[in-house]
């Protein structure tokens, strides 16, 4: 998998997407990332990509043609039309079934917008599809482009040691999941739940599930009907 992503900020997603998992990933060629900076591709002599709001109003909105001009040249890079996101608090909510149909396309291009948006002829012209991370503003779209790769490119082949690192795990399955324990066996008086020390596979995933379910119907019963229903 390609992703590229188009920011006024390269320098905030390299700080965080070439660290740890997903940074070891790239390193080892599972994933492929590219940050481009959009003022690279204005054509302003102060290199300038935003102006002020026709009709009036707060702050300014980025311009077409950087825009334009950098998602040509990824499309020229790739030799193809990448599946284009906008990050927007307007786009649909991300969630686990969004980045599990992400992870299996092969050339990703997020746009983050900043100051007070993207002028919306481009967005019209380029976009496939805009995503939120919730119901809330940040003042750009770096924080949720970061977010958006990480969710997906984990599930790329190579990324992690094994599929099951994350088909096992909270959301992915329907469910929230099983707490967790490592050592030592007592810690401040607690102990660690006796099932899980006593080597018997079959008794250990029953507890898990078992946990995983009742973890889900106390603190997320919409997940937890969900499940319920898909189970019956």
């Amino acid at each position: 998998m390609r992703i590229d992503i188009a920011t006024l900020f390269p320098e905030m997603c390299e700080a965080v997407l070439g660290e740890s998992i997903i940074g070891r990933a790239r390193r080892a060629g599972a994933i492929e990332l590219h940050c481009h900076q959009i003022r690279e591709y204005t054509q302003d002599k102060h290199r300038r990509v935003d102006d002020t709001p026709y009709g009036g109003g707060m702050g300014m909105v980025m311009q077409c043609e950087p825009i334009y001009n950098c998602y040509n040249a990824i499309c020229g890079q790739i030799g193809v039309r990448p599946h284009t996101i906008y990050m927007s608090p307007k786009g649909r909510i991300l969630d686990q079934q969004k980045s599990v149909e992400l992870s299996k396309r092969e050339n990703i291009l997020i746009i983050c917008g900043h100051y007070e948006g993207v002028d919306q002829r481009v967005l019209d012209k380029i976009v496939d599809e805009e995503i939120s991370i919730g119901d809330y503003v940040l003042t750009g779209g770096e924080l949720p482009a970061m977010v958006l790769v990480d969710s997906v490119a984990r599930m790329c082949r190579g990324v992690l040691s094994d599929d099951e690192c994350f088909m096992d795990e909270s959301i992915y399955s329907g469910l929230l999941e099983y707490p967790h324990y490592t050592r030592p066996e007592v810690w401040e008086g607690e102990r660690v739940p006796e099932v899980l020390l006593s080597g018997h596979h079959k008794n250990i995933q029953t507890w898990r599930t078992e946990q995983s379910i009742a973890l889900t119907r106390e603190k997320r019963p919409d997940l937890y009907e969900k499940y319920m229903e898909k189970e019956n």
